[in-house]
Order: C-alpha cells, then sequence, then structure tokens
C-alpha cells in the first residue's frame, strides 16, 4: 500500500467488509481481468456467496481459483468549510493549493481481500453459509428460510473464499478538519 499513512488494521477491515453491502470479485480469465459485483457474507476467515451452478466465473474458478474481492464502505465529500471561508482563501494562492485538498475529495473506507475460491459440496455448510447471505441481505424474511432453502439448494452453488490477505483503507477528517492518520479512530 503507497499510502501507509491512511493503512487501518485487519479488524478495521473486517468490520468495512462486513458492513458492506456487496464486493467486487476480481479474477483473471485466460489471461485478461474479469470482475464482478457480488453479495457476500463473512464467517471468520471465510467470505461466501451463491451463484447458479454454470457460468463464466465458474469456468473460471476451475482454471485458476485465487481471487481478490474489493469492498468499499462508507464514503463521502467533506463539507468542512463553508462558502464564505472559501472566498477568503482563495485570494492566497498558497492557502488555496491546500484548502482546495480538502475541499476536492472524498472520505472513504476500503478493502481488498485476497484468497482462494472453492465450491462449497457439504449439505450441513452450504446450508449454513445460504441462512448467514440470508441473515444480511433478507433478515426480515427468515421465517420463510427452510422453505427456500429446501427449494433452492439443489440449484443453487455456494462458494467459499478462505481469506489469505487483508488490506484496509481509510481517509477520514475530524472535526477541526485534519486528516485523522494511521489507524487513528476517533477525533
Amino acid at each position: 500500500m503507497r499510502r501507509k499513512d491512511r493503512e487501518m488494521d485487519r479488524s478495521f477491515g473486517l468490520t468495512v467488509i462486513d458492513r458492506s453491502r456487496f464486493g467486487i470479485l476480481a479474477m483473471v480469465d485466460r489471461g485478461r481481468p474479469y470482475a464482478i459485483p457480488l453479495s457476500l457474507v463473512r464467517e471468520g476467515d471465510a467470505l461466501y456467496f451463491h451463484s447458479a451452478p454454470e457460468g463464466r466465473k465458474t469456468e473460471v474458478f476451475q482454471q485458476n481459483p485465487e481471487v481478490s474481492i474489493a469492498f468499499v464502505g462508507e464514503w463521502r465529500v467533506p463539507e468542512l468549510f463553508t462558502a464564505a471561508e472559501l472566498e477568503k482563501v482563495t485570494d492566497d494562492e498558497e492557502k488555496t493549493a491546500l484548502l482546495l485538498s480538502k475541499v476536492f475529495t472524498v472520505e472513504f473506507e476500503s478493502v481488498v481481500a485476497t484468497g482462494r475460491v472453492r465450491l462449497v459440496r457439504d449439505d450441513e455448510e452450504r446450508i449454513k453459509a445460504m441462512r448467514l447471505i440470508c441473515e444480511k441481505y433478507t433478515p426480515t424474511k427468515m421465517a420463510y428460510f427452510t422453505q427456500a432453502a429446501q427449494a433452492g439448494l439443489p440449484r443453487t452453488h455456494i462458494y467459499r473464499i478462505d481469506m489469505t490477505d487483508v488490506k484496509a483503507k481509510r481517509k477520514k477528517y475530524d472535526r477541526q478538519g485534519e486528516e485523522m492518520k494511521w489507524g487513528r479512530l476517533t477525533d
């Protein structure tokens, strides 16, 4: 990671993964990049997702199970200055450059995880993974989970990614408009 001052620890990264609504799975298909958005859920160092039994990604997994997944957590354009403050500073070139770097930017948190993907064949683990996915994405419908799982299990593949590396990064400003550097979590 080039910006070590924005690097966050693994625990922060796992929290971002858990809060993320989706991740972008990246892989190599016959020497060319291929990436797709997925609804993933984490348990420990494993990520789970469901899939149709056939398709491009399932073919790629057979060729090369090494993957990476990018997650983006919270992001926003910071509002650190009023219009009047911006007007005052634009008269001074030195201050303008510094100020504009805090205006034309975004606060963000992101994670890139790497690992190996494999098809889950054990029915007990498949049902557990389906339950975890449904608890994350459809928590108010869990009363119907057992019926849905029984109906969907025969035609649904469940994949597991065993994460081998998790790199987290964040850019965030405190209340005074100063960037919160390496690992700093609070104002």
